[in-house]
């Protein structure tokens, strides 16, 4: 059953979907701009955009998709623990699992093994329970799971504070001639493909620091990437917005690219304080077989040692 909800601008000059923040209860602005863009929002009976200003006296009316509804159960699925104690996990994920259930992926996710091998945090709710920070289904590598919510609410507030350590290694089309970089542009869903994220003005802040590792004959560069903000596809994005797009990327990357199972892209270091011992804790884990394999591939073919 959809949820219909009316109500009447008393403060116009703004956005319709900061509008809609602002009027329906439990609205994102993502959400709202997702409702504009598939037509469930009316502006005196009229589809506008979501940038589109709205004014004093006009009638919006929003209907709201009612969710699908997901049973999250346990499975027994083998995964990779790096650390574990009563209060936090530390996973290696493999590429090709995804992290948490959604309506295209309702099972086989990393959060139903981690259900079947321990209580996790409540706080993202029945889908996302102990998850703090998110990698693409196809990106490798190391994430922080908590299991109670006072972790989850530490770990949380270290990864706004930004005082936590995330580095990805990522194989990048071309050659990046500077040795180091940083890249500071907003991501927000892309205006022409809403499966894309993009650099858009309204965007949210997003700041990626790069620092190259090896390059193979101009064709590829192997790099280091550390998040200071964490944004969905983050360094996708940011390293395609700078003319270097992550060798087989399905999504951002060029036709002519690497095989492999996804982007060259995997969550090396991990960083945190401990919830309860205030101790620091760094995580460090191998680059999958296939990532591997290909890097001396390239070394071979460029005559590198």
């Amino acid at each position: 059953m959809k949820d219909t909800v009316t109500y009447t601008v008393t403060k116009g000059n703004v956005r319709l979907d900061k509008s809609l923040t602002d009027n329906v209860e439990d609205l994102s602005r993502s959400r709202a701009k997702s409702l504009i863009e598939d037509g469930l929002v009316l502006v005196d009976g009229r589809k506008k955009k979501a940038k589109y200003d709205v004014k004093d006296g006009e009638v919006i009316q929003v209907t709201i998709p009612e969710p699908e509804t997901m049973n999250v159960e346990p499975e027994n699925i083998n995964i990779d623990i790096v650390y574990e104690d009563d209060d936090v996990i530390v996973v290696n994920k493999p590429q090709g699992m995804v992290v948490h259930p959604s309506p295209g992926h309702p099972d086989h996710t990393l959060v139903n093994a981690l259900l079947y091998h321990s209580p996790l945090s409540t706080i993202n709710g029945t889908y996302r329970p102990g998850i703090v920070h998110r990698i693409d289904k196809d990106t490798s590598g190391l994430l922080m799971v908590a299991k109670n919510n006072y972790a989850h609410e530490s770990l949380s507030k270290q990864l706004k504070d930004k005082s936590n350590i995330r580095e990805y290694i990522a194989l990048v089309h071309g050659n990046i001639k500077e040795n180091s970089g940083v890249i500071n542009a907003p991501i927000g869903r892309s205006k022409k493909d809403r499966k894309k994220q993009a650099i858009v003005d309204d965007g949210k802040n997003a700041v990626t620091h790069f620092k190259v590792l090896e390059r193979f004959g101009g064709e590829y560069t192997l790099v280091s990437c550390v998040l200071e903000t964490g944004r969905t596809h983050q360094i996708r994005v940011h390293m395609k917005y700078i003319g270097h797009p992550l060798a087989g990327d399905p999504l951002y990357g060029p036709k002519n690219t690497l095989k492999g199972n996804g982007q060259f892209l995997h969550a090396k270091k991990l960083g945190f304080v401990h919830p309860k011992t205030n101790e620091q804790m760094i995580f460090e884990t191998s680059l999958p077989e296939i990532f591997e394999q290909t890097i001396t591939k390239l070394r071979n073919k460029y005559n590198q040692k």
